[in-house]
């Protein structure tokens, strides 16, 4: 799984927000942050998940809802509460708390009524530009239902934001990079939805090889024929399955792929020089990379890179 292993690699959880609660109706929590992926799920009760656009999401037991941002949302406990929204920024805060805020969010013991939902949240910050691939594949809202993979890491977590102990983040990080992963495999794999392209090629098993040679060596020259060669299939039959099964010729994915990293390299690694950029992703021309770069992402890599630059530099709030 070529692929999804690199996307994924690119989107960790680092010094996540977690929250968890335990709230009796009504209850209303609006979602404000923009954070480019937020998970929530269910432990115990119901809930609904109202998207800014779009149709609500109904949460139960053990379900799991990813929202990726930056369109805000709200989590209620019924589409008719009449409860007035508690707005959930960075560092949320439950109602009974008064707006207490700390760097994990909140942890409440909430009430006891049979009627109230326990439910967890995390915020996941993303970064690089091939993490926005990923993102690129998925939806506003998508929802998994209980009894998949992610059911034991959601008893961990429980377990986990009751607790406050040495290295609570580190282990919230990784479960959280545990879960996202169990619930967007069981999404692209549920009976009749329409997943990436990428994700069912990967099984393939002619594209599937040319995937991982691809990812696995993407600086490589590779031609058409040298890909076929490695794989022990004719070059015209790896050109029609990798296009039939990705919707692009396999080297005009790999140029994508490779512009991606680019754009990676340009953003995170201020001191490289264009020319080492273009050699680390294939290029031995800076002029021919440039080129493809321009093609592929519609600005220069020096026009990236300052556009890049000035958005983060920019406070906060002015951003466009």
């Amino acid at each position: 799984m070529a692929v999804f292993d690199d996307l994924i690699r690119g989107v960790r959880a680092h010094g996540s927000l977690f929250g968890s609660s335990t709230l009796s109706p009504p209850w209303a929590l609006h979602f404000v942050d923009g954070a480019p992926l937020t998970l929530c799920t269910v432990l115990g009760g119901s809930g609904w998940i109202v998207p800014e656009d779009g149709p609500p999401e109904a949460l139960r037991d053990y379900d799991t809802v990813v929202v990726r941002g930056p369109a805000t949302f709200t989590f209620v406990d019924a589409l008719d509460t009449s409860a007035e929204p508690i707005a959930c920024g960075e560092n949320c805060a439950t109602p009974e708390q008064g707006g207490t805020r700390h760097r994990l969010g909140w942890n409440d013991g909430g009430s006891s009524d049979s009627g109230a939902t326990t439910f967890i949240v995390g915020a996941y910050p993303v970064r690089g530009e091939i993490s926005r691939r990923l993102l690129d594949a998925l939806p506003v809202v998508l929802r998994v239902d209980a009894g998949g993979t992610g059911d034991p890491v959601l008893d961990h977590l429980a377990a986990e934001v009751a607790i406050d102990a040495p290295g609570q983040q580190v282990v919230l990080d990784r479960l959280l990079d545990w879960m996202l992963v169990c619930t967007l495999r069981e999404w692209f794999d549920r009976p009749g939805g329409t997943s990436p392209a990428w994700w069912s090629a990967q099984r393939d098993p002619v594209v599937g090889d040319a995937l991982r040679l691809l990812h696995a060596d993407p600086a490589a020259p590779w031609t058409v024929s040298s890909l076929a060669d490695r794989i022990g299939v004719s070059r015209s039959t790896l050109a029609k399955r990798f296009t039939d099964l990705v919707g692009e010729p396999p080297l005009t994915y790999l140029t994508g792929w490779r512009m991606t990293l680019a754009a990676d390299r340009l953003i995170g690694q201020k001191s490289a020089t264009i020319a080492e950029v273009a050699r680390a992703v294939g290029y031995s021309d800076p002029f021919g990379f440039s080129a493809a770069f321009k093609r592929v992402r519609g600005v220069n890599p020096s026009d990236f890179r300052g556009n890049a630059t000035r958005s983060v530099d920019e406070p906060s709030g002015t951003a466009s």
